[in-house]
């Protein structure tokens, strides 16, 4: 049955990014690293505002791209919560992750120059368009540019190792929430307190178990002290042991 953990969208003190300025992109960019006073002088910058389309809303269940799509852009959450997942012939769902405002989507198309996988809103989610043709020439051009899209890369090939590797249960779902409030912190947020916009059943099939596991982990992890949750938020009462817990996986 796919009911929500906590089901809601992110906190009302997350607002879409505004457009920045003439010498710096909004907050959340994913290229906000290259704005001045880090280097890029304001001609390379405005080039990279042009190449920035905002998109959106995608309402809950809308598609941002699908497998097979032809590969043109890569795209930066500007607001809201997108999932990336495969789906076989079979109809098997594989979630492959979540992504939060400021982070890249579309990375892992650019060698088979298709879309490998589904980009799905899961609440009502606005983007940034990134023309990647006219990205890699400007990052031929800018090296901070260009640093950029490698760091981009790097953390994408990151994250989808994080989870390998014969783990238990305990550790996959404190490491999945560490991972959330070390985003949400980077981003101005409490690391401690947070909405889940995923369903119970999403985050189960993402950390490779059932979705009876999470219920049960999480409350173990009430019971130990370790985390509070009302409502529709989960609060992070324990770092240290949490992150004792999640020692494993996040070495990785």
């Amino acid at each position: 049955m796919n009911e929500p953990v906590f089901f809601g969208k992110l906190p009302s003190a997350n607002p879409i990014a505004d457009d920045g300025d003439d010498l710096h992109f909004c907050s959340t960019c994913a290229f906000a690293p290259v704005c001045l006073p880090e280097g890029v002088d304001k001609h390379a910058l405005r080039e990279l505002h042009m190449l920035v389309e905002h998109v959106g809303p995608f309402r809950t269940g809308e598609a941002i791209f699908r497998t097979g799509d032809r590969f043109a852009a890569i795209y930066a959450v500007r607001g809201g919560t997108v999932q990336t997942r495969l789906v076989d012939d079979a109809g098997r769902e594989q979630v492959l992750g979540f992504h939060l405002p400021g982070e890249v989507i579309g990375l892992n198309a650019i060698h088979p120059e298709i879309y490998p996988c589904d980009a799905i809103a899961i609440e009502s989610t606005y983007v940034c368009r990134f023309s990647f043709p006219a990205l890699a020439i400007l990052a031929a051009k800018v090296p901070r540019v260009q640093q950029q899209l490698f760091r981009l890369l790097s953390a994408d090939i990151g994250k989808a190792t994080q989870l390998a590797g014969d783990h238990s249960a305990d550790e996959r779902l404190a490491a999945f929430l560490l991972d959330l409030a070390d985003r949400y912190a980077a981003r101005g947020f409490s690391d401690r307190r947070f909405h889940l916009t995923m369903t119970r059943v999403d985050i189960a099939n993402y950390l490779r178990f059932a979705a009876e596991t999470v219920s049960r982990v999480l409350r173990r992890f009430q019971d130990r002290q370790l985390v509070l949750i009302t409502g529709r938020e989960v609060e992070l009462l324990d770092l240290s042991a949490l992150r004792r817990l999640a020692r494993n996986i996040s070495r990785r």
